[in-house]
């Protein structure tokens, strides 16, 4: 009988020390596991700092005035629109006024 009992303990001191060895190995894995989604969560929460944006690009220069005419085309122009009743008598006269004194 004290062989049965010896063989008894003795499996149970080999199984405890087997599960305590391994808990202690899935404990240090999972901390492990746990550190790298940390540091990965840390990573991506902290972008790099991105470069500057470019600055804006400068404002368009005006638009330089249409080249000034001949009176003497305006007038044409401006005859012929009158003759097609595209413009008032008034209208014709305030633009031939303005063509004048310009």
């Amino acid at each position: 009988m004290p062989g049965l009992i010896r063989a008894a303990a003795r499996t149970a001191v080999i199984a405890g020390t087997a599960t305590s060895v391994s808990n202690r190995v899935s404990r240090r894995q999972a901390n492990r596991w746990a550190q790298q989604e940390y540091d990965n969560q840390q990573r991506y929460a902290q972008p790099a700092a991105a470069p500057a944006p470019p600055p804006p690009p400068p404002a368009p220069a005006p638009a330089a005035a249409a080249p000034a005419q001949d009176p003497i085309a305006q007038l044409k122009e401006l005859g012929a629109l009158y003759q097609q009743g595209i413009l008032t008598e008034q209208e014709f006269a305030a633009q031939k006024a303005k063509i004048l004194g310009s």
